[in-house]
């Protein structure tokens, strides 16, 4: 785990810098992103629905990112909207856990994503983190259709401000649980930008998913 100092919302790395690489999401109750399980031991995945998500259908894109717009004062986002993709979810707080490993959103709500609390607020300068399960054990989750993103999208996240943080999207990757790149994702951003993340690529019965889908976007609009 890599570890910061600071200050919330700044644009640099968060008091405490999650890792994302250890693992993947599982497909089932319970599961933690990059975690195994949101309890202390593994979680049997056999009973879990698991219809193979969207794949991205961009390579990983190197080019340069939309043109930011200027960075909002940090507020707490209240919810998401992907139009492209049928999202409208409500947002929860998210933490670490005693591994520094970032928790998902309650198992028991698959429909919600959730943002990294201790991290950027979405709009802020610094790159935010928005987490959502793909699927549980009743069919498709919040992220679902992640992967079939593509450049261009819009992102809307209403804050409690009362503000709407509009981001556009600049890639859409899938990476290996076991080569996340962690500085990429999450690490110091001089503009507003945001992360989306949920579990990718094949998906084993005991081990689940064995990468992440990472959208990369920028903020370019506020309303």
């Amino acid at each position: 785990m890599t570890q910061g100092t600071a200050r919330r919302g700044t644009g640099t790395t968060p008091r405490r810098t999650p890792s994302f690489g250890a693992v993947g999401w599982t497909a089932l109750a319970g599961l933690l992103l990059v975690a195994r399980a949101l309890g202390d031991g593994p979680v049997d995945s056999s009973t879990a629905a698991h219809a193979r998500p969207p794949v991205p259908r961009t390579a990983p894109q190197a080019g340069a990112d939309h043109p930011a717009a200027r960075p909002l004062p940090p507020s707490d986002p209240v919810s998401i909207r992907i139009p492209d993709i049928g999202v409208a979810a409500e947002l929860t707080r998210l933490g670490l856990d005693h591994r520094g490993r970032l928790r998902p959103p309650p198992a028991s709500a698959a429909a919600r994503a959730g943002w990294y609390a201790d991290g950027t607020a979405p709009g802020a300068r610094g790159a935010a983190v928005v987490t959502g399960h793909v699927d549980s054990p009743s069919g498709p989750a919040v992220f679902y259709r992640l992967g079939s993103l593509t450049r261009g999208a819009e992102i809307d996240v209403d804050r409690e401000d009362g503000r709407t943080a509009v981001f556009t999207v600049d890639a859409v990757e899938v990476h290996a649980k076991n080569a996340f790149p962690d500085d990429r994702v999450y690490g110091p951003s001089g503009r507003p930008v945001l992360r989306l993340i949920t579990c990718g690529g094949s998906w084993r019965s005991g081990s689940g998913y064995d990468a992440n889908v990472v959208v990369y976007a920028t903020l370019t609009a506020a309303e």
